[in-house]
């Protein structure tokens, strides 16, 4: 599991990153504050920082600078402050991405997944994800039972992944629609949930009435039964 240091004042959209990054497998430390995100940094190993500018007692700017003075780290700016002298200063005292307010879900968690395995391909991170005869591979898309590959529709897919990164742990249908809807920002009613679990289903249990790996929790929603190593 990769480690998430992010710097956000605003509670309420704190939350909101902080929920999705998790449930994409991230560990997430929260801060508000220049010198809280500096203590959590230090005696943490963080991988990754995501920060607004504009923050309490200090600022982000002053943040980057601090951590570059002892450590590479990526690190993504993301802040409602949007003119050319922002950015350029932000890229030139080392943020290796900026996104400006407002900003899509989507595009913060692919620019986060595109940098983490910018981290794994550096490291040989284990990032295939196997469980019995089932070979999960994210960054490919890619899932094979046996050996074999099994064709997965977006939707499957998104499911499958936050299900499998979250094994033994139950996913509410809320989590679950939520991570149908709002990456693409397309709606998605409550059927789809249900719909898209039982395809899944059928392409990777041997008895999709009598599942081995997707369990329904009755009233709350669902669980990956089982176990899963990364290789």
């Amino acid at each position: 599991m990769k480690n998430i240091l992010l710097v956000e004042d605003d509670v309420s959209l704190s939350r909101g990153i902080s929920f999705k990054l998790k449930r994409e497998g991230y560990e997430v430390f929260c801060a508000s504050k220049l010198q809280e995100a500096l203590d959590i940094f230090n005696n943490n190993e963080i991988n990754l920082v995501i920060s607004d500018i504009g923050l309490e007692e200090g600022d982000g700017f002053q943040l980057c600078e601090e951590i570059r003075k002892r450590s590479n780290v990526l690190l993504i700016f993301l802040t409602a402050l949007d003119q050319e002298v922002d950015i350029v200063t932000g890229y030139d005292i080392g943020a290796d991405d900026y996104i400006t307010k407002p900003f899509s879900f989507m595009v913060l968690i692919s620019k986060v997944n595109a940098l983490m395995r910018r981290i794994a391909k550096k490291e040989g991170v284990k990032e295939v994800i196997e469980c019995r005869a089932l070979s999960f591979n994210p960054s490919k898309m890619q899932l094979l039972i046996e050996g074999n590959e099994v064709v997965l529709s977006k939707n499957e897919y998104k499911l499958l992944s936050c299900l499998i990164n979250n094994p033994l742990q139950i996913i509410t249908k809320e989590q679950l629609l939520e991570s149908l809807w709002d990456k693409d920002g397309v709606y998605v009613d409550e059927n789809a949930v249900a719909v898209n679990i039982r395809r899944l289903r059928e392409k990777i249990e041997e008895n999709p009435s009598e599942p081995l790996f997707i369990k329904n929790i009755r009233g709350i929603g669902y669980r990956w039964n089982e176990e899963c190593t990364r290789v």
